[in-house]
């Protein structure tokens, strides 16, 4: 939550300054999940209320929630911006990843599915635009000080 960026020439550097610390990822995947209110948060992350207040406020700033008054009540809710909405592939990565690897064969986990239907949302995967499966061995970063710098 620093105000320069660790790595100002990289993306995931910038995104990190902004989101990367537990309890504002842990924010906005409740809130993707339907939580608005602060109490709500509270109670679902069980942190401490200054804690709390600190990040929304951070990722009210940051312009990932905006603060909206609440429908017949004095409270805010909090609701994901269209730039926070933008950070769904990255929870749905982060919660594929736990399922793979933070979990022993069987043990019972939450699954994300869909709305309407019911079945588990098939896997985030990245793709050619022939349809070929890209793997991280497939691709590099080009830095900016290379030739030719970013695209």
């Amino acid at each position: 939550m620093s105000a320069r960026p660790t790595d100002p020439t990289c993306p995931v550097a910038r995104t990190v300054d902004i989101v990367g610390d537990r309890w504002s990822l842990l924010i906005i995947r409740d809130a993707f999940d339907g939580v608005r209110r602060f109490s709500q948060f509270q109670r679902s992350l069980g942190i401490a209320k200054n804690i709390l207040a600190t990040r929304l406020r951070h990722l009210v700033d940051a312009g990932i929630l905006r603060a909206e008054p609440s429908a017949g009540s004095s409270y805010q809710d909090y609701v994901l911006t269209d730039k926070g909405t933008e950070l769904f592939d990255l929870i749905v990565s982060l919660r594929q990843w736990g399922q793979d690897h933070t979990f022993t064969p069987g043990e019972q986990h939450s699954v994300l599915v869909d709305a309407e239907t019911g079945q588990p949302v098939p896997r985030l995967s990245y793709t050619t635009p022939d349809g070929t499966h890209i793997r991280a061995d497939d691709i590099r970063v080009r830095k900016v000080h290379e030739a030719g710098g970013p695209l």
